[in-house]
Order: structure tokens, then sequence, then C-alpha cells
């Protein structure tokens, strides 16, 4: 089989609203807001650079069915730059940007070939050799159905890879659209299974090579470490992959070592110098402080949350670079506050509340008139201080029952 190179992409949810993220400066807001268009560029950069043999998007290249305007111009300048350069892209669209969707649209390049809402398997010569990529788009939001049975085995003298967006039947942790079985995708006989949906990088199978390369941007502390794409190369029935970060801004939860603190300043030193040599151009941390002793622990439990999260960001404002603290939790593990079984039950149940569970608990503070007027808006950021602030009321109450 002949040489090909390309590059896998997905999920690249351009024109994220980014709700829910508090306590930023402007500067910082502005780098948030761009960031996913800005890991676009960065993969468009590296395709002109590399001169891949085509790129392949599974899906997801806008947030919203209604594809934000600002988005949809910037990539369709980066098709425009690609189709300058002579470089062919195969996208579908997914859940996210599904067909049906409403909103304006503009014209892609001739370079760039959409799939429709059923299987098709097209073609394209490179050097010689015959590449087939078969891959559809979702018609409508919810394609629950499986879609393999429509997907054409490989034949005799190809390379044939496979576009897919979607998730494994099993999957218990997101939504499962257009569902399949690793052994489905075997039985096919593809060279590469290019899939999309599941933001998380990871490698399903081996051979064939059953592969998620991830979002291109992380959006939330959910979707933690670096974030890119994938450069594929196919020799033989045997595929080299290299992952290529793209991020502009990285999510992650960063482990703190507080043995040696005792003071205030000792830790706010910590801090500052272990976020100053992260590698992340831009950085969005969720702080766990360890390996806390309890004169360390009742000092920093006596101090409400959300006034130790503000004070080190204000450690970190003179930074030149983007950093700024989202959490911040104090691990617990091996002290005596250790949360007793019936705290842990308690805690536990809060970690499980959805956004109506937060408005159901809070809807008489809410809708009272004198003070529901002045509360701030109950979004994402607001329910992780109060679900931390009432663990550790939870702590601080059974502490003092033990003591009784």
């Amino acid at each position: 089989m002949a040489s090909i190179r390309f590059i896998h992409s997905a999920d690249l949810h351009l024109g994220s609203p980014f709700s829910g993220m508090k306590g930023l400066g402007a500067e910082q807001w502005k780098t948030l807001q761009n960031s996913t268009s800005a890991a676009f560029e960065r993969l468009i950069s590296y395709t002109l650079e590399t001169r891949p043999d085509f790129l392949l998007i599974v899906g997801d290249i806008y947030d919203g069915e209604d594809r934000n305007l600002r988005a949809q111009y910037r990539f369709q300048l980066g098709m425009e730059q690609l189709n300058e350069a002579g470089i062919p892209v195969f996208l579908s669209h997914g859940n996210h940007d599904h067909l049906s969707g409403g909103g304006a649209s503009f014209e892609l390049p001739s370079n760039v070939r959409v799939f429709h809402d059923s299987v098709e398997n097209m073609t394209l010569t490179v050097g010689g050799a015959t590449v087939k990529i078969a891959g559809f788009s979702y018609g409508r939001r919810h394609v629950t159905e499986s879609m393999i049975e429509h997907y054409p085995r490989k034949e005799s003298g190809v390379i044939q890879i496979g576009m897919l967006h979607g998730s494994e039947e099993s999957d218990t942790e997101h939504a499962v659209y257009a569902p399949f079985r690793k052994e489905q995708l075997r039985a096919k006989n593809y060279d590469y299974w290019a899939l999309g949906h599941i933001h998380k990088r990871q490698q399903l199978s081996v051979d064939p090579p059953i592969v998620y390369p991830g979002n291109l941007q992380g959006r939330h502390r959910k979707e933690s470490g670096s974030k890119g794409f994938y450069e594929v190369v196919l020799t033989d029935g045997h595929a080299d992959l290299k992952f290529i970060a793209a991020e502009a801004l990285r999510f992650e939860r960063i482990s703190v070592d507080c043995s040696s603190v005792q003071h205030m300043n000792e830790l706010f030193n910590i801090v500052k110098e272990q976020l100053e040599a992260h590698d992340a151009e831009a950085l969005v941390a969720e702080l766990e402080l360890q390996n806390l002793d309890e004169a360390t622990l009742q000092m920093l439990e006596d101090i409400p949350n959300a006034e130790l999260v503000y004070a080190l960001r204000e450690v970190l404002s003179e930074q030149q670079r983007f950093v700024h603290i989202s959490t911040v939790q104090l691990d617990r593990n091996g002290l005596p506050s250790e949360l007793s079984p019936f705290g842990k039950q308690l805690a536990s149940r809060l970690e499980n509340w959805e956004s109506g569970d937060w408005k159901q608990a809070l809807k008489e503070l809410y809708n009272h008139p004198k003070s529901g007027r002045f509360l701030p808006q109950l979004d994402d950021g607001l329910q992780e201080e109060l679900q931390a602030e009432a663990v550790m009321k939870i702590r601080k109450m059974m502490a003092l029952e033990g003591q009784r």
C-alpha cells in the first residue's frame, strides 16, 4: 500500500459562548472568547506549513445549530487558504451543527467536500493511490440510530478511511449518538477510523486505528489538558500518529504540595512559583492543595473559599500571560477531619446535582421580592462555589459533632 499523510481533526466548536466563567479581566475574557478561533487558525497554519495530502474535520465545526456568523466567516477564510494551497478538505457536520440548523451560510470553496445526511464514499487519488473516505453529516440534531450498516466494506486495492461522529454503545458518560461497537468497525476492514464527538483524546484500537483526536480547544474544566489534532501517516497497513497541540488556552487541574506551608505568604509563593513554571501559553487552573497538616487545614478552612480564590488571583495579577484560578479545593485525605460515611454521602449527592436541582433548592431565595434582584446569576461557576462551600460546611459540622 502506498504511503499517505493526512490530518485528523474534530469538534472545533467555533463560536462557543464560554458561559459560567467568572472573575476574568477584560483581556482575559477576550482571550477566552477567541480561543476556539485561535486554535482553528493554528490548525490551518500547521496544515499550510506541512502540506498533508488532505484534511479531515469530523463533525461539530460550529458550537450551535445557528452557526455563529463570525465563526462561519473565519472558517470560510481558512478553507479559502487551503484551497489556494491545493489541499483537499473532507468534512462532516455533527449534532451541534447539523444540516437542519438555521442562520445564514457561506459558500465554501471547491476543495471542501461536505458529506450529506446519508453515508457517502468519496474518492481521492493521492500519488497514484486510490483513497476512499466514507462518512455522513447529521441531518438533524439527534441521530440515535446506528449508521455503521450503511458504511461499505473496503474494496481491494484501495485505502479506505471512515469518518464517524458518534460514540460507543456502551458509553455512559456522554449522550450516545450514531452508536457503534468496535467489532462493527473492525468488520469493515478499513485502514483508519477517524472519529469525532468525544472530546477526550483516545485511541480505541490500534489495528485498525480507531481514533478520537478530542476537541481542538478545551472550553471548561471538564475538558482539561492539551487539546489539538493528529497528523497521521498510513503505510502498508500501519499508522503513525503524531499529536499536535493547538489550544490557545488550557484548562488544567493542578496539585500543589503544601507540606511545608505554615503561613499564607508561603502558600501564595508556592502557588505563584508553580503556575509561573507551567508550560501552557494561557491557563485556567483548578488548584488542589495537598499534604496539609491539621494546623494549615484549620487556617484555610477558616477562610471563605471565595475569598481564598480571589486572594490567589490577586497574587497572579501581575503575570504577563493569562493565568487564572477558577477554584481551590483542599485535599483532606488522611486527616482526622476526613468526612464520615454519612458526610461523604451528602457531599457525593451535591456533586451530582444538575442545574435544575440548584434552582429548585434556591427557588424561594431567588424569587424573594427584596433579595432576589441582588443575587448573582446562578451559572456553572456559582454552582461550583456553592458546592465547595456546602461540603466545607458539612465537614465542619461533622467535626464539631465528633468533638461532643
